[in-house]
Formats: C-alpha cells, sequence, structure tokens
C-alpha cells in the first residue's frame, strides 16, 4: 500500500470515529447486528430504514450476506428535490425505489481499504458506480463518504452524504 494509500486509510478510519458517534456503540458489542438491525438503531438512517422497508428489501439485508452498503444519511436524502422521497416510498414505485436503493449495495464485504483501491463497483442492481480518491476524500459516484467500516454481522456500512443514483 503506498504512503498516500496508508494516510487516506488512515483519515477515513478517524472519520468513521468521529463522524458516527451513535453507531460506536457497535463497534463494542461482541456481535454486531444485521446492516438493517445497525442502521435502524442510528437516528440518521431513519429515511434509508423506511426506504428499505417499502421496498421489501430488509429481509435481503439482514440475510448472510456479506454485503456492503453505502448508505445516505436523512441529509443526504433531504438534498433531493421536494416531494422525490415521498413520491418513491408510494406502492406504485416500489420498482423504482428497489434500483435505487440496489445500487447503494455491493456484494462482499469491502472495506475501506480496499475501496481506496477500486475505480469502480458493480452493485446489486447490476449498474457500475465510479470510484474516485483525491487526496483525501473518496467518492462513490458524486456522494462523499464520510464515515467508514462501520460492522454489521453480515457486511459493513460506510457513509456518504448524497443519494447516489443508478
Amino acid at each position: 500500500m503506498t504512503l498516500l494509500r496508508k494516510s487516506l486509510f488512515a483519515v477515513m478510519m478517524s472519520a468513521a470515529v468521529v463522524a458516527t458517534p451513535a453507531l460506536a456503540a457497535h463497534h463494542n458489542e461482541a456481535k454486531p447486528g444485521t446492516i438493517v438491525d445497525v442502521a435502524a438503531a442510528n437516528p440518521d438512517f431513519e429515511t434509508l430504514v423506511a426506504a428499505v422497508k417499502a421496498a421489501g428489501l430488509v429481509e435481503t439485508l439482514s440475510s448472510e450476506g456479506p454485503f456492503t452498503v453505502f448508505a445516505p444519511t436523512d441529509a443526504a436524502f433531504a438534498k433531493l428535490p421536494a416531494g422525490t422521497v415521498e413520491n418513491l416510498l408510494k406502492p406504485e414505485n416500489k420498482d423504482k425505489l428497489v434500483a435505487l436503493l440496489t445500487y447503494h449495495v455491493v456484494a462482499g464485504k469491502v472495506m475501506a481499504a480496499d475501496v481506496v483501491g477500486l475505480d469502480n463497483a458493480t452493485t446489486v442492481n447490476g449498474a457500475v458506480a465510479d470510484i474516485t480518491v483525491t487526496g483525501t476524500t473518496v467518492k462513490v459516484d458524486e456522494a462523499t463518504v464520510t464515515a467508514t467500516d462501520i460492522p454489521a454481522s453480515n457486511g459493513v456500512i460506510h457513509v456518504i452524504d448524497t443519494v447516489i443514483m443508478p
């Protein structure tokens, strides 16, 4: 690993500890809950959890996995145009919601040290998300990764500041 990548990894790990105090309790547990459990325990992911429920993905994201989830916060969802979230949560838009949410999921457990070495990642919905590293900033498409390597029993969560679109 190059010095730049080692430095970036150290910065990202520090950001994970500083930026996610509500998830810190999960770091001390012998075995964290599933991705859905970890997200549901954090008030910053209320919109994401509601969307996962509306899409019928709770069982999938609670299964053995492993999965890597690039999880947008409530603030990320708030950046979407007015009415977008409400529209996506309607039963008639379930397919669109599933496509959107599965674009945030990668099969396998991809830790921050691995993410910084990638140019792209194939998501569960089949589309490819671009990954760029500039200095100490890691982006997935247009979303900046703000916290990394939050453990779950069936994978890992990386927090992002923008909802990414397939």
